[in-house]
């Protein structure tokens, strides 16, 4: 699956399916939170931790995401 099938399979699954779109909008949040404390100059250890998790969540989502992505490609590609 190149690029443009993988972002097409993502836009279907972002029309249709509601558990990726919670994933989506999960990820769009940490995403949000962490450009918050990037643009703070000093953080601090608590923020530093949060941060660290912040990325460490933000990443299970983004393969859980590819994953699903993945499954539904594999899925469709045998209805074919």
């Amino acid at each position: 699956m190149n690029a443009a099938e993988a972002q097409d399979v993502k836009n279907l699954l972002l029309e249709q399916d509601d558990q990726f779109r919670q994933l989506v909008e999960q990820h769009h949040q940490l995403d949000h939170r962490l450009h918050e404390l990037t643009d703070k100059h000093y953080l601090s250890t608590s923020e530093q931790f949060e941060e660290i998790t912040l990325k460490k969540r933000k990443l299970a989502l983004k393969d859980r995401m590819e994953e699903m992505a993945r499954d539904y490609a594999t899925a469709r590609s045998r209805v074919s």
